[in-house]
């Protein structure tokens, strides 16, 4: 990797043998972006646009003839000045005025990546990355923005993030932070995105880009499972193995706004950062404002290779680095076998066939501290109700541990009922606006994380069961999206800061609590996917994907997040059939190989399960077991299927010795063309041995010509094909 300037220092080319980003200071003062894709070896002006006279354009001094600025590839665009297409940056000055220009000042090459305050961001050891800085100032408005641009040593991935200061004598509105904006050719592009639903997350959209903005966005409060704050904009042509992708991705766990404009002369402009809509932030003389990271990701081996640039910073370089390798155990989570109707009878019940079956974490979900069994009463307090757990959450994890198993709880720091004692005692505690009843959700209010009492609150609720070593897990959990968005606390002037500060709230208390418990294992979840994010996995090794777990379901959803997420980071259980949220009835089988590519767990009641399912239980554990070492940190692939009669992944280990393949496939069709499919991510040079068939092929006949797929004479069956390096 490198970061090299020209002779004069207004050009800088970023790069390492897989991409290269090129920015040119255009007079001293323009900074605009000149290329970025497939790495080159040095930059000498090639695909510098022309410009012609137009009409119903403006001037602007300028070395360069007739340019326009309503098409000039500006690195970090505001409005005001002659560029009409969607903005990065926006300031309301003291006098009411929305306008700034910013001008190029330098450029500085920083040996290590800084850290972004309050925020989590991709980390890296010195030597494994290079950092520029790029300041630029508008000196009338007093206000001075950074740059930053982080390339990795191995990847095509580069983390872009922008610090604001304010350098004048004028209080300053922030009204809009992009945490990245970035020019591309006219040419024709797809979008790619991932939209859903509670219950219905990670759905791949795919659609040609046209002219226009076309733009996804969450304003819930979280990211949301209705769209994920990634996008990648790809060649038409491109599929999973081959093309030209550039993918996106904001490391932020709040409302976010993607957009991506196609402007009238077919050049393309991408951004995504906080949304303006829900932000404003006040910023005096002297202070600064640092946005959020995003990652821009450029894979020339189209989908597969997008993911294996993300799969690897996101597992080396952002979730808590005492997980990187740390094998996930194999759990039984209470939820579907109690819901809240928890006992301690029960428990043991549970555990003690849990144990027996070769499970090693037991996690107590909700219900545990509820006046009854609903989710109306109790939330806030975190007291165990002892006639549920007599002797409470320390008796509870007594238990559990005596079984030989670790044991993990169920919480929901975020929210407070109505019904609680925290509630009658600090009703001010919660999001809302004077005068307006506060909507529920899930018979909810939200806590207010940006007051500084309700963080230290929540922080010291969680130090209680924490700090006695008894929990080795906690499901972190919010189930409700943002209503009345107002804080109770914050001055007038501030009041569009409370979105953001509440993330940042969030942020605080989680960084507290995984310091001070680096051993314990911590899974997001919010209703399912909500909150599976970036933003999380930096606090949280792994996030809970959906509150679905029928496998014909999982099979879409697991396979949309993996476009960003590696399986590490993805829980998966197996559940009772008919599965609770769709009535779906699957195979234990096909269950059990939907989830076993990723962190494998079981969602059951264990005593309604015969004696046969025990023991395929007992059996699907122990080969689970054999293989997660190398599972958990290998190359996962999308596989190219035939037709979207069929699901198919595979795992290759890290030295590529060895291949899990599975073939879902969905229903029964005797009378269509089943097809291949190509393995990838294999050593062409190898021979592999299938150990089922136990027959041998080469590596390179089972990347380029495939295998045929074969047929079962049911619906949602699973194929299963282990290859091993034949010595």
């Amino acid at each position: 990797m490198s970061i090299q300037f020209s002779d004069d220092g207004l050009i800088v080319h970023i790069s390492n043998k897989f991409i290269s980003y090129v920015m040119e200071a255009v007079d001293g003062k323009y900074l605009v972006l000149r290329y970025f894709g497939k790495a080159v070896r040095r930059y000498h002006g090639a695909g510098e646009p022309f410009y012609y006279k137009r009409g119903y354009t403006t001037e602007h001094p300028c070395s360069i003839p007739n340019v326009s600025f309503d098409d000039f590839p500006f690195e970090y665009p505001a409005r005001g000045y002659g560029d009409y297409r969607i903005p990065a940056f926006a300031v309301t000055q003291d006098s009411g005025i929305e306008f700034v220009k910013l001008m190029f000042q330098g450029f500085r090459v920083l040996e290590e990546k800084p850290e972004l305050t309050g925020l989590p961001a991709a980390f890296a050891k010195k030597g494994e990355t290079e950092t520029l800085e790029v300041t630029c100032e508008d000196g009338i408005a007093g206000i001075r923005v950074r740059l930053y641009y982080t390339i990795f040593e191995d990847r095509g991935v580069i983390a872009r993030s922008q610090k604001v200061e304010n350098i004048g004598n004028q209080a300053l509105k922030l009204q809009n932070v992009q945490s990245f904006s970035l020019e591309l050719p006219a040419k024709e592009y797809d979008v790619l995105s991932l939209y859903g639903t509670h219950a219905g997350e990670g759905n791949v959209s795919r659609s040609l880009l046209s002219h226009g903005v076309w733009r996804i966005e969450s304003v819930r409060g979280s990211s949301s499972p209705q769209q994920q704050p990634f996008f990648a904009l790809m060649d038409p042509h491109s599929t999973e193995y081959s093309g030209e992708v550039y993918g996106f991705q904001l490391i932020y766990s709040g409302n976010f706004l993607a957009q991506a404009e196609k402007d009238q002369f077919g050049n393309v402009r991408a951004q995504i950062g906080i949304h303006p809509d829900t932000f404003c932030w006040e910023l005096n003389p002297g202070e600064a404002f640092q946005a959020p990271e995003a990652i821009l990701n450029y894979s020339s081996e189209g989908l597969n290779g997008m993911s294996q640039n993300f799969h690897w910073l996101y597992q080396y370089h952002l979730m808590p680095s005492g997980f990187t390798h740390r094998e996930r155990p194999v759990l039984l989570n209470s939820w579907e076998a109690m819901y809240y109707d928890v006992s301690l009878g029960k428990l043991e019940e549970q555990a003690e066939q849990a144990k027996e079956l070769g499970a090693e974490l037991f996690v107590l979900d909700d219900g545990w501290f509820r006046a009854d069994n609903s989710s109306r009463t109790s939330m806030g307090d975190w007291e165990c109700n002892q006639q549920k757990l007599p002797g409470g959450i320390a008796a509870a994890a007594e238990l559990i541990h005596s079984k030989g198993m670790q044991f993990g709880l169920w919480f929901e720091p975020e929210a407070v009922c109505r019904d609680s004692n925290l509630y009658r005692e600090h009703p001010d505690w919660a999001l809302q606006i004077p005068g307006y009843e506060i909507t529920e959700g899930r018979h909810e209010y939200i806590l207010d994380l940006s007051q500084k009492k309700v963080r230290e609150y929540v922080i010291s609720v969680l130090d209680a069961y924490l700090e006695g070593g008894q929990i080795d897990y906690v499901k972190w959990d919010m189930n409700r999206p943002f209503t009345e968005v107002n804080s109770l606390a914050l001055p007038k002037e501030r009041k569009g800061e409370i979105s953001h500060r509440y993330i940042l709230g969030l942020y605080e208390i989680l960084d507290t609590i995984t310091k001070r418990y680096p051993k314990m294992l911590l899974e997001g979840c919010s209703s399912g996917g909500a909150r599976f994010d970036p933003g999380m996995l930096h606090y949280a090794a792994q996030n809970w994907s959906s509150d679905n777990t029928d496998a014909f379901d999982r099979t879409r959803i697991q396979a949309g997040f993996s476009l960003m997420y590696p399986p590490i980071a993805m829980g998966a259980h197996v559940s009772i059939t008919p599965n609770h949220q769709t009535g779906r009835t699957v195979s234990l089988n096909t269950r059990y190989q939907v989830a076993r590519l990723f962190n494998m767990g079981y969602e059951l009641d264990l005593s309604k399960c015969s004696s046969e399912e025990k023991s395929e239980i007992a059996r699907q554990i122990e080969e689970y077991k054999k293989e997660r070492g190398w599972l958990q940190r290998a190359s996962f692939y999308r596989n190219e299927a035939p037709n979207e009669n069929y699901a198919i992944w595979s795992s290759v280990r890290e030295d590529q010795e060895e291949c899990l393949a599975m073939i879902f496939q969905k229903l029964y069709r005797p009378l269509c063309s089943r097809g291949r499919f190509r393995l990838a991510g294999l050593n062409p040079e190898y021979d592999y041995v299938e150990c089922g068939s136990k027959k041998s092929y080469g590596g390179d006949e089972l990347m380029e010509t495939g295998i045929s797929i074969p047929l079962a004479k049911e619906d949602f069956y699973v194929f299963m094909f282990h290859f091993i390096r034949e010595k």
